[in-house]
């Protein structure tokens, strides 16, 4: 079938937001469509093979599950029976690009010292709640009142995001001053609510400045460190699924592996014959 993308986006675009998806995948979705229209004008089995392909030669391989995966929802929009496979990888039995408590620790400490307490705050919240960047940028005054935030996520469930009361406290204290009393706080210089793009990049640039890995200084990495951090405390992996909004434990079970300089030292620490 020929493929007019004026034509295509509007509805599968009403059926994402039917099926729930947030925002955030909504845009990921679009975005995995228009490049295939920029490289094929027709849609059939052929050209889907060969966009395939084309993702696996530019492409990490989590890259190309995702975009793959918004292919096969657009093919079910249009009720096409043909589907992509996503590629199968091997199971990774080490966490690596996660921040050390180490420098997780140096983060939190030069940013108070520099008083550069909104990234301070920033950076306290992921780490110390597992939110995802998208949930973060959520937190309201309210919510640090009240010490959670109910999150509505794929398919109508709720997740809460449980907030700890002495940084929800201290929090409260500094943004007060600041002027904001209610509604979001994470807020940019024009007063709207920061990008996720916007906190990745000043994330970079506060590893550098600091001398930290930036290749581990990424918002996703402080949720993967709250979980670590929350097993090494409470060794309770069900509780941390719930906590985490996992669906199943498998995909928690991931925190439970060490890094590969950790597996390092490991052994040889203890190999001794």
């Amino acid at each position: 079938m020929d493929l007019n993308l004026d034509e295509c986006l509007e509805p599968f675009t009403a059926y994402l937001k039917q099926k729930g998806k947030s925002p955030n995948t909504i845009r990921s979705y679009l975005c995995a469509i228009r490049l295939y229209a920029s490289l094929y004008s027709r849609l059939n089995p052929a050209n889907l093979r060969a966009y395939r392909a084309h993702l696996l030669d530019h492409y990490r391989i989590n890259t190309v599950n995702a975009r793959i995966y918004a292919v096969n929802c657009f093919l079910d929009s249009l009720r096409f029976s043909f589907r992509l496979e996503p590629v199968r990888q091997q199971q990774c039995t080490y966490l690596d690009c996660v921040i050390s408590q180490r420098d997780y620790e140096k983060l939190k400490r030069r940013l108070r010292q520099d008083h550069n307490f909104y990234w301070y705050f920033v950076v306290r919240f992921l780490g110390a709640t597992g939110a995802r960047i998208s949930e973060l940028l959520q937190i309201k005054v309210e919510n640090l009142k009240s010490g959670r935030l109910d999150l509505y996520t794929k398919g109508g469930k709720m997740r809460r995001l449980y907030l700890p009361r002495r940084l929800c406290d201290e929090a409260l204290a500094w943004f007060g001053e600041k002027g904001v009393t209610s509604g979001f706080i994470f807020l940019n210089h024009r007063g709207q609510v920061i990008t996720s793009r916007g906190v990745a990049i000043q994330l970079k640039h506060l590893a550098v400045r600091y001398h930290i890995d930036p290749d581990t200084v990424y918002p996703h990495s402080f949720r993967h460190r709250f979980a670590k951090n929350f097993l090494k405390k409470y060794n309770d992996i069900a509780l941390l699924a719930d906590l985490m909004g996992h669906d199943s434990i498998e995909t928690t079970r991931i925190y439970l592996t060490r890094s590969s300089a950790e597996q390092k030292e490991l052994l040889d620490r203890i190999i001794t014959w």
